[in-house]
Order: structure tokens, then sequence, then C-alpha cells
């Protein structure tokens, strides 16, 4: 899932102590109201705001938050109370993890409703309707005021970073969540607090156990990064659900980025039964498995050994290892080596060919190698393969950026040939891009099959090719 850490309104707790206000204690006893003339507690705009003192800290001090805040409630009598909540779906209080209705402790007869005092400060906040319905269940306007305690672990991620960092400085910042493993992309800014950040975000999120902060770019070779683990256990094998389906691996040495769920899915949905895919850069099997899954044979590259190894595992996980054939080779060996051998006889088949290319920081530079990839095989028109390339573009006209790299990569235009889409914005100003195309015939089986020298995956490799395998 990608989640932006935002500012928003306070909670309040289950664990509330509701208690009367000290200075109005003996007015409260009997469940009355104070008169107007009585000076109210004020009510902030916001339910909790922070003490000075939690600014700038480095080292979580749980206690430092705690505060007591105010909020209004009227009293109700339990014949109508179910009636008066209804009425009031505006004005009640709505936060996660508090009762809107309490009881009153001065009678069983009649329970507290709380609202929210960013909307009711004064009898005369509530709407017309909503005064007009008190008044039929003969429920008295007057405002009690309470005292509730806010602490730590009242406060949502987003309150605590806000109220540690520097004022003036951006709290903001995205993370993604690889099953128990929160991944951040800290700003400098933010590097001092990046314990007491981790810290707060495995406090804030169920099930979250290791926060790690990238420490730099994802290496294009094996699309991994280094990380520093901020708070918990430093176990990187994760366990996540896709679209249904279940992968295991190491998140520290392979490459998995849970915002791409909706790519993999369209593309999976283009796949029917008897189809044949070959997946050149195929990761741990997002695009392999499901494919496997709807009947297609699949064919699974990935350079990475780590990758390779868990895309046979997930394979065996998902009860698809006769589906799924994975290789352990560059990209370029790959295509010039088992598509050239499987392809003739596909094509004669009349079998459906999906070629997927998810590398987007060298995927076009490797279309080159269909050129004349069938030379010596006869030439024909139909059930040429689907190719869906993937890359990034900082250009103004990403589309068009896009199908002009990949035509000088083909060494054949596919301007009106092919499809280009967005599939997510990366960064400002760069967008990862998936061009879809059929291969044309004039490259598949061209007789001029030189190929410019191009920035390839790491040395060649010993060929590997194994259909089902389990992890020690």
């Amino acid at each position: 899932m990608l989640r932006p850490l935002r500012r928003i309104v306070p909670l309040l707790s289950t664990r509330n102590s509701f208690k009367l206000y000290s200075a109005h204690r003996s007015v409260f006893a009997t469940g009355s109201v104070y008169p107007d003339s009585v000076v109210k507690p004020s009510m902030e705009s916001k339910l909790y705001l922070p003490p000075p003192e939690v600014r700038g800290m480095t080292s979580l001090n749980k206690e430092a938050f705690t505060q007591t805040v105010t909020v209004p409630a009227l009293r109700v009598s339990t014949q109508v109370l179910n009636k008066v909540v209804k009425r009031l779906t505006k004005s009640i209080l709505k936060c996660p993890g508090i009762s809107r209705v309490v009881q009153d402790k001065e009678s069983e007869d009649f329970r507290l409703v709380l609202l929210d005092p960013r909307r009711v400060t004064s009898a005369d906040s509530f709407s017309e309707a909503e005064a007009e319905a008190l008044g039929s269940f003969d429920v008295s306007q007057e405002l009690l005021h309470y005292e509730v305690k806010l602490t730590y672990d009242n406060l949502k991620s987003e309150e605590v970073l806000e109220a540690v960092l520097p004022p003036g400085q951006d709290v903001t910042s995205g993370f993604s969540r690889v099953g128990h493993i929160v991944h951040l992309n800290l700003r400098e800014h933010q590097l001092p607090y990046r314990n007491l950040i981790g810290q707060v975000i495995m406090d804030k999120n169920l099930g979250v156990t290791c926060v790690v902060n990238k420490t730099n770019i994802i290496d294009s070779t094996y699309r991994v990064f280094e990380m520093e683990v901020l708070a918990g256990e430093e176990n990187m094998v994760a366990k996540v659900k896709e679209n249904g389906w279940t992968y295991e691996f190491d998140f520290s040495r392979v490459y998995w980025n849970p915002r791409l769920s909706m790519e993999h899915q369209r593309v999976v949905q283009e796949v029917k039964r008897g189809d044949t895919v070959f997946d050149v850069f195929a990761g741990v099997g997002p695009f392999a498995i499901p494919a496997a899954r709807k009947g297609a044979q699949v064919l699974a590259n990935d350079l990475n050994p780590e990758s390779y190894r868990w895309l046979q595992h997930n394979s065996k996980l998902n009860k698809v290892v006769d589906k799924v054939k994975a290789f352990n080779v560059d990209g370029r060996a790959f295509i010039q080596g088992t598509m050239r051998e499987e392809l003739p006889a596909l094509l004669k088949a009349k079998t459906t060919v999906h070629v997927v290319m998810n590398l987007p920081a060298l995927a076009l530079e490797f279309l080159d190698a269909f050129r004349g990839l069938l030379h010596q095989e006869p030439p024909c028109d139909e059930n040429l393969p689907t190719v869906y390339c993937y890359g990034f573009s900082k250009d103004d006209d990403p589309e068009k950026g896009m199908v002009e790299r990949a035509s000088r990569s083909l060494g054949f235009p596919l301007e009106h040939r092919c499809s280009v889409r967005l599939v997510r914005n990366v960064a400002p100003n760069k967008n990862m891009m998936c061009v879809r195309f059929t291969l044309p015939k004039e490259v598949l089986f061209s007789q001029d099959h030189d190929h410019t020298e191009l920035p390839e995956e790491p040395a060649p490799k010993r060929h590997k090719c194994e259909e089902t395998a389990v992890l020690s």
C-alpha cells in the first residue's frame, strides 16, 4: 500500500479518564450546568496542543506527551438516548477508540453524550434541526464540560512528529509497508530524529516490527538498496499478500514495490489460459505467479541470485511449480537464448505470447536484443508477441519520449503502433511509464541484426534453469 504522513486532528483513547472540572466540582456534582456568568474553560480548535518540552526530542519520552483537554457533553435520559445520538450525527464526538456515550455518575437513568469541541462551543452551536430535536426530546442544550487525559497512546504518528520536529519543517514523508517492515525515505532535516521516527511509526502501526530507512538510491543491477534499521528487529524476510497470492522474500536483498500491485494485476488480466509469458526481469514473481495461476506457461528470469531463489520458492508456495520455469541469467542472454529457442514453436502453434520487461531504469535499452532474433526463421505476420516495456521518463511529454526511446532501441518506428500509459509518479518530474506494442515482424525477422553496444546487466553468469526448488 504508499501512506503519506499528514497533519490531522488528534484522537482520544478508550482509556480516557473522565472527571469534572475541579474548579466547578460542586456545581457539576448534581448534574447541573453552570450559568453563562460563570467563566468556562476555553475550547481550542484542536483538542491536543503539544507541550513545548517535546520540541526537538531525539530520544522518545512518551510521558512528556501527556496532556488534559476539555470536551463538552449533554446529559440525556436513557429513554431517548438512541434517538438523540442519531439526530446529533454532525455534532457528536467521532473519535476512534472512544465511546461517544458514557455513564452519568450521578444517575443510572442518564448518560453523557460527548460532543466535538471543534463544532460545539455553546448552546448556540447546534443547528436549527439539532436544537429542534433536542427540544422535542426534552434535552437541555446547556453544556457540561469534562476533562479528558490524553497520552502518547492517544496520538497519531503525524501529531507526535509534528510536535517533535522543529517548527516550520515539513513532517510529510511517504512510507511503504512490506509485511512487518515499514520502509521510509527520510529527508535530510529528519535524519537527526530518525530513531525516534522509527519508534513512533512502529508504535502506531499494528503488526509492524521493523522500520528501515533507505540510505542510497536503488542499484539498477539488482534493484536493491542499502538500508538502516531505525527501530525493531532486524528480520528482513517478509511475507506479503498481493491480489490474492502470497510472496515471501528477503526485502534487503531483492526488489519489491507494493505500489505496483494494480500494475501487476492490469497486465495479468490480459493473460489467458494457454498463453505463454516471458518475464525478462521477473523479481520474486509478481507477474509470473498470477499469470501461471491463470493457466499460462511462464518462463521467468532474473539476474539477481536471491530473486531467482525466492521466485522458485514462491512458485512452490503458490502451487505453480509445473507452470513456471525459472532462469538466472542476464536479460539480454535470456532474450537471445531461451526466447529465441522457444518462439518458433510457439508462433507455429499460434500461441499468444506476452513479453514483460519491468526494469524501468534499463529495460528500454534491452529492446535491441529483439533485432533479428528469428532471422533464420521464415517470417510470419500473425500472432506476434506483445511486449510490455517499462521505463522512467523526465520528459515534458513522457509518452512521446517513451515512444522515441523504444523506437531508437528497436531500430524501428513505433509511432501509431504502440500505446503508452502512466504507471505512477515516482518523484517530481519523474514518471514510470509502460509502452505496449506488438513486436514488429520487421524487427523480429530482420536480416540486419547487428546490435549497438548498450549497457548490460553485470557480467554473464552460469546459466541456470530449474522448474522447482525449495528454500533451505
